[in-house]
């Protein structure tokens, strides 16, 4: 998939109509992924810019992403409010019906390495005071490199794949820990605390299965409904809650922040993954649907297990090594 991709045309509701959502949805993803791609390999691409409202490192792909994120937008006459990792809440238009909650680039830096390990998420959810993930209606992952996709709204069963040469959703049936190909998370993490929490299990399944670090939550996610890997981990936010005396060594690796699941980061992941049949929730097994979407704070953020078997995902939240 390549250019801009169809839109709905101006005027249009796109929550009239399951369709348009889709071609609206792909067409946004379509245009940053157009815009990133041109400027993938151009000087400052890899320059940090300043920081996110959350507080991590903005590169300068980041801004391409941002910037062909609203020029979609304000092309279009349908009344939006648009919340993105770097620009926060933004409004086109009056009265909007819908909330798009937006990461331009999950994945930044696998983006600006020139890695495939990116993609464009797009969450869309009613606008309300506090809207949540549980009431986005439509979702999309876009991979940047290759343009193939991720798509589900509640009018239709399951989730839709296109790019792909194979069937998808391809969820394993992978129950031992010992052979698990999954994927964690180091950025903003102190990696003494990461691997006395799950070294054990990366000596596991290391050599049996395979061990990766993606630095993106929706890749890593979405990798599971190709069939690619069988579990997502990332728990920090729960070591935190269990201990905060730690906050001080998180915001040690954050730049003086806390870098750990912001709404951006998986609210389009998370309504895929349920409809496609695997386990996700946070660190302590409760589904994460009642996270805020607009809301940044350390409360708002999240851990995460995801596992494309509920053996597996319980064999995984009982064997890390939770702090007591």
């Amino acid at each position: 998939m390549t250019g801009t991709g169809p839109d709905t045309g101006p005027g249009t509701d796109p929550g009239t109509e399951p369709a348009a959502v889709r071609r609206y949805v792909t067409g946004l993803a379509d245009a940053v992924r157009e815009a990133v791609l041109a400027a993938q390999n151009q000087a400052g691409s890899r320059l940090v810019r300043g920081h996110s409202p959350g507080g991590d490192a903005q590169f300068g792909l980041d801004e391409v992403a941002e910037a062909a994120v609203w020029k979609y937008i304000v092309g279009h006459d349908m009344p939006v409010a648009v919340y993105s990792e770097d620009r926060g809440l933004q409004y086109h238009g009056t009265d909007p019906a819908h909330l798009l909650v937006v990461d331009p680039i999950d994945g930044t830096r696998p983006a600006v390495a020139g890695l495939e390990s990116a993609t464009v998420s797009v969450a869309v959810a009613r606008m309300s005071q506090r809207p949540r993930i549980a009431d986005v209606e439509h979702a999309l992952l876009m991979e940047l490199r290759t343009g193939a996709y991720l798509y589900g709204d509640l009018a239709t069963p399951g989730i839709a794949a296109h790019g792909y040469d194979h069937p998808v959703p391809a969820l394993t049936g992978t129950t031992d820990l010992t052979r698990m190909f999954w994927s964690l998370e180091f950025n903003g993490h102190p990696a003494r605390l990461m691997t006395e929490a799950h070294g054990h299990l990366i000596d596991l399944s290391a050599n049996t299965g395979g061990v990766f670090v993606f630095n993106s939550a929706t890749w890593s996610i979405s990798r599971l409904l190709t069939g690619q890997l069988d579990a997502y981990v990332d728990i920090g936010n729960r070591l935190l809650r269990d201990d905060p005396a730690l906050l001080p060594e998180f915001e040690r690796v954050g730049n003086g922040r806390v870098l750990h699941l912001f709404p951006y980061d998986i609210a389009a992941a998370v309504f895929l993954a349920e409809r496609a049949g695997a386990v996700i929730t946070d660190g302590y097994g409760q589904p994460l649907g009642d996270t805020v979407l607009t809301d940044l704070s350390i409360t708002n953020q999240r851990s995460c297990v995801a596992a494309s078997t509920p053996e597996l995902h319980r064999a995984l939240l009982s064997a890390v090594r939770w702090k007591k």
